[in-house]
């Protein structure tokens, strides 16, 4: 069964003296079982925000905790590269990132190659990622919406061995508490600040062709234990078409995650989808899940 997964990228906002109280709020008011939370702060709010959620006041009743992410990583190890973060700095302060986001790819000119470079990094210094990819405006009326797609996964796992993102029958288990290795975002560009918006089957089409295309390449289990995320402007009045899609396993969350009752109404919502597929697969929730 697939992780159900809330991850929050705040952005360029917040402070490491403010960070790491909204990080605990959030935590604390959002423990729902059966949901994956993870944050992703600032880089300079790292520290804070992972000292903040060591707690148990924001610990699920199945144990999990809330993780802690970033929202970018650089491709190489080390270097003469002036203001970028390696993964391995990464390492203690974080258990995921980010990689590929809508925003990184246009005000970065980030490439695919250049995103998959960045994946393969992450993995290598044990980061869980979560993998962004979606469509433009003019490429979802032109009716290229899910070849754009197929390309960035294409282009971002060119050359990767899928086997890097399978896992043992214990990692496996272990992935009910801390994610997997990957987790793909689906970001309709063109619905993310603009008052347009996407459907729930929008993202369900989505989310398949995602999966048929994880499959092409090789993914194990032809790519069925990846999660896919919806991620366009998310809020709690809306999450609920998107979860109601059995091929959709959460959000990535913007605006929305800065705002704690936003997030604890997702969450919830989030742990109702968790708690239907664990009685669907006749699953027993427990202590540790």
């Amino acid at each position: 069964m697939r992780n159900v997964i809330v991850a929050a990228n705040w952005k360029m906002h917040t402070t490491p003296a403010d960070a790491g109280e909204l990080a605990r709020t959030i935590g604390a008011r959002s423990r729902t079982p059966g949901v994956l939370r993870v944050i992703c702060p600032p880089f300079v709010c790292l520290a804070a925000v992972r000292d903040a959620l060591v707690g148990p006041d924001v610990v699920a009743a199945d144990g999990n905790g809330v993780a802690v992410g970033a929202q970018n990583v650089h491709h190489e190890a080390a270097g003469a590269y002036t203001g970028e973060v390696a993964a391995t700095m990464l390492v203690g302060l974080a258990s995921w990132v980010i990689v590929g986001h809508s925003e990184r790819r246009r005000d970065a000119a980030e490439t695919d190659d250049l995103i998959g470079r960045k994946l393969r990094a992450a993995r290598a210094a044990g980061l869980r990622a979560i993998l962004c990819v979606g469509e433009q405006l003019d490429e979802r009326q032109a009716g290229r919406a899910e070849s754009v797609v197929e390309r960035q996964l294409g282009g971002a796992l060119a050359g990767t061995d899928p086997g890097l993102f399978s896992m043992t029958d214990a990692q496996a288990a272990a992935a009910s508490a801390v994610g997997p290795w990957l987790t793909i975002a689906y970001e309709p560009v063109w619905a993310i600040g603009t008052g347009l918006t996407a459907r729930g089957s929008d993202a369900a089409a989505m989310a398949t062709a995602i999966r048929v295309t994880l499959a092409r390449l090789g993914f194990p289990d032809a790519g069925e234990g990846v999660p896919v995320l919806y991620g366009g402007s998310v809020t709690s009045a809306s999450i609920d078409e998107f979860l109601a899609e059995p091929a959709i396993d959460g959000a990535l969350v913007g605006g929305a995650s800065l705002k704690p009752d936003e997030m604890a109404g997702i969450v919830a919502r989030a742990g109702l989808t968790a708690a239907a597929r664990r009685a669907q697969a006749g699953i027993v929730a427990g202590p540790t899940n």
